[in-house]
This record gives structure tokens, sequence and C-alpha cells, in this order.
């Protein structure tokens, strides 16, 4: 834990002056066809909070966070990003954020520390600051022992862990994070958790996508659920699951059923 502390105080929040929440959608619509994915999202995350958006298969969480952060064109809404426009100056309200997609795709065909390179040169950091938290992303995420190893040779949990990397490295204000922890062995999981507290409680915001509702009350202190492309529910844990889990909330809230317990004799030996 000393090495968490020792490596991350860059990454404290506030060196912006963008007024407003961390992030809030209006509106946001997408269809694909006649499939409509998203239906006038609105969704507000508040400064230094740690929000959790839950939803099922299908619900259209992907497709909003894509078009929240500037991945995904929106057929109508606005977000914004510390009160930034994140399509009417997209430079500036990206650089506000990191963002870990879901199905992440890296440069395979380098190494993880010549991938936080380009990456950070990208972005328009000095050399010798993207050396410098290149070498502590590494350190701290427990990346260093593949110096040598390309990212088409990482473990599914090693890609989750640079992608991470890239999106905490030009020390954002607000963090996008789809299904983070998927694929991550616990001790990695316990560290990135310890990261993204910190950045947190240093006055960051993180928004966290997850289908692990135990995950989601364990770390966050808003929620949001979505199902069929809106907004169902939205605000502090405890007022979305009422005094109940988050997970009977959620059924309750989404109208599923839960299922199993008939059919399938065929199983039984």
């Amino acid at each position: 834990m000393e090495s968490i502390e020792a490596a991350l105080p860059q990454y404290r929040a506030g060196r912006d002056d963008a007024h407003g929440p961390a992030l809030q959608l209006f509106g946001l619509c997408k269809s694909f066809g006649a499939t409509v994915a998203v239906d006038h999202v609105d969704l507000t995350v508040p400064r230094g909070s740690f929000f959790g958006l839950v939803g099922p298969n299908g619900a259209g969480k992907t497709t909003s966070l894509s078009m929240a952060v500037g991945l995904l064109r929106p057929d109508a809404g606005t977000a914004r990003i510390f009160g930034v426009d994140v399509w009417e100056d997209p430079v500036r309200a990206k650089t506000l954020v990191g963002v870990l997609p879901d199905g992440l795709s890296l440069p395979e065909r380098l190494t993880g520390r010549e991938l936080l390179n380009y990456t950070g040169l990208l972005r328009g950091l000095d050399r010798a600051t993207v050396a410098q938290r290149t070498e502590e992303l590494l350190r701290v995420l427990e990346l260093d022992g593949a110096e040598r190893t390309l990212v088409v040779d990482y473990s599914a949990g090693m890609r989750k862990k640079i992608g991470l990397a890239t999106a905490l490295l030009h020390a954002p204000r607000l963090l996008v994070l789809d299904e983070p922890f998927e694929a991550v062995d616990p001790i990695s999981a316990s560290t990135i958790r310890t990261i993204l507290q910190r950045f947190v409680a240093s006055g960051g915001a993180v928004v966290l996508s997850s289908h692990v509702m135990a995950l989601v009350e364990q770390l966050c202190d808003h929620v949001g659920v979505i199902t069929r492309g809106r907004v169902v529910a939205s605000g502090p844990l405890d007022e979305v699951r009422g005094g109940q889990s988050l997970e009977q909330a959620f059924v309750h809230l989404v109208g599923g059923r839960t299922g199993g317990g008939e059919g399938l004799s065929w199983l039984a030996s």
C-alpha cells in the first residue's frame, strides 16, 4: 500500500476551472436502424462521487457512456464534463476524462511501456512527465514484470490494467470505466480499488459500469439504474436501494424475473 501512496499524488483533480457536475447527460438518444438503444437518458454525476451505472444486458449502458465521453455521436441530446460540452468543445472535454471502454482495442505490437509512452505523447505531455508517470503506473499496477511482453501476449486481466493505466496517464478529473474489474485477479482488484478510492478522495469522480451488484454496493456512493434505454432510478445509493440490497432493488426496478427453479429436468441425474 505504501507504493500506491507514493506513486499517485500527482493524479489529484482540480487543475481545470470548468464549472458544474462531473458529468451531465441531457436527453441522449441513439438508434441503430429500427432499434432504439438509448431513449432520452438524463443523468447527473456529482463532483467527488463514485457513481455506479447498472442495468441488464442490452439496457444501453455502454452506448450511453460512449456518447458521454465522445466515442459515439448521439442522435439527440447533450453531454457535459465539468460543464464542458463534449461535442462543442471535444478537445477540452477529453482532457478532463479518462476512459476504459468496453472491448478496448490496443496497439498490440507494443509493450506496455511503449504503449503508455505513445499514449502520453499523443496527449501532448512532455517526455519527462510521460516517463515518470509510466514508471509509476507500471509499478503500482504490477505490470513492470512484463517489461518485454507485447500487449498481444497480455492476459485479459493485464489488458484491463494497462487500459486503466492509459486512462490515468494524463491525470483526468473524471474516470469512466466499463467493467474495470472483469478478469482481474483479487490482488490486482484490491490495488485498483485503492487507486480509484484515492482518486475520488482527491476530488475526482468515477463512473463505474458493472453487472456485479456487490461490487457497486461496496464502492459506490451514487448509483443509476438503466433499462430499455431509459434511466429508471438515480441518486445516492441508499435512496435508490430503499432499505433493500441493490440486487433486490435492481430486480424490482427493471421488472425482471429470476428463473432456474423449474424446467431442465434432464440435467438431474
